[in-house]
């Protein structure tokens, strides 16, 4: 397949594991070209590749700090040459690291705003100038900026920043029938959240919403597909993905 034949393009930064994969695997499979963004996770992010060409779709793998604005303008780069441009923009990197304000080691700190909010802000600049008229650029928040859970502040202060970034582009992008919004996630069933929490903190976490079950990354990925796909109506909204868990 060239690129000529390509009809709807993606990147999404944090693809190679977790809810990423399931949406650059979602993404692949309602037929967009993906390039999977990913920092370290190599193996894993040339297994999504081989993942979504096995089906019969098309891939690429690049590696990006997303923080980093040359890396992520060569990932544009590399996205245009490969499939022709880009028209939906999934940022779904991130880092949460958690504790109490007052034993929260402040370099720890500022390295999940480099990549939870500078990166969100440097991908979403690059989205800005390259995303094609008609495309859409889905951003990610939490559930937990309206939870208010103790160990949370620093997590949720950066996706706090998330949710005001969004509905701003989405204003500035005016008259290029391009949407932005964020979807913010409750706890969902990923390696990453599972590991060192016991069950009964699981099932306790499970509970918190009337569907009493963890998320998956399934659940997320379904909706990034609306919001990437059909779902041309919801701008500049922060979309609660969280089986109703109470606020």
């Amino acid at each position: 397949m060239t690129s000529s034949t390509v009809s709807r393009v993606a990147i999404v930064t944090g693809g190679s594991r977790g809810i990423g994969r399931a949406v650059a695997e979602r993404l692949a499979a309602d037929g967009l070209a993906v390039t999977i963004v990913y920092r370290s996770n190599e193996q894993e992010a040339d297994a999504v590749v081989e993942k979504i060409e096995a089906g019969g779709g098309q891939a690429i793998a690049v590696q990006a700090d997303v923080a980093d604005e040359e890396a992520i303008a060569r990932a544009f780069d590399a996205t245009e040459e490969a499939f022709g441009g880009v028209d939906v923009v999934v940022n779904s990197a991130g880092v949460m690291i958690l504790s109490s304000i007052a034993d929260f080691d402040l370099d720890v700190l500022d390295r999940m705003h480099r990549t939870n909010i500078r990166g969100t802000f440097v991908v979403d600049q690059q989205a800005a100038r390259r995303v094609r008229n008609g495309g859409a650029i889905i951003n990610f928040s939490t559930s937990v900026t309206k939870l208010g859970s103790p160990t949370y502040a620093g997590y949720a202060a950066t996706k706090g920043a998330v949710d005001a970034i969004s509905p701003v582009l989405a204003k500035e992008l005016r008259g290029r029938d391009i949407t932005v919004n964020a979807v913010a996630p409750g706890p969902t069933a990923t390696e990453l959240f599972l590991d060192g929490k016991d069950e009964e903190t699981i099932d306790r976490l499970a509970k918190l919403n009337p569907m009493e079950r963890l998320g998956t990354p399934e659940d997320i990925a379904e909706v990034v597909s609306f919001l990437a796909g059909p779902g041309r109506w919801i701008n500049g909204q922060t979309v609660y993905v969280n089986g109703g868990m109470v606020h």
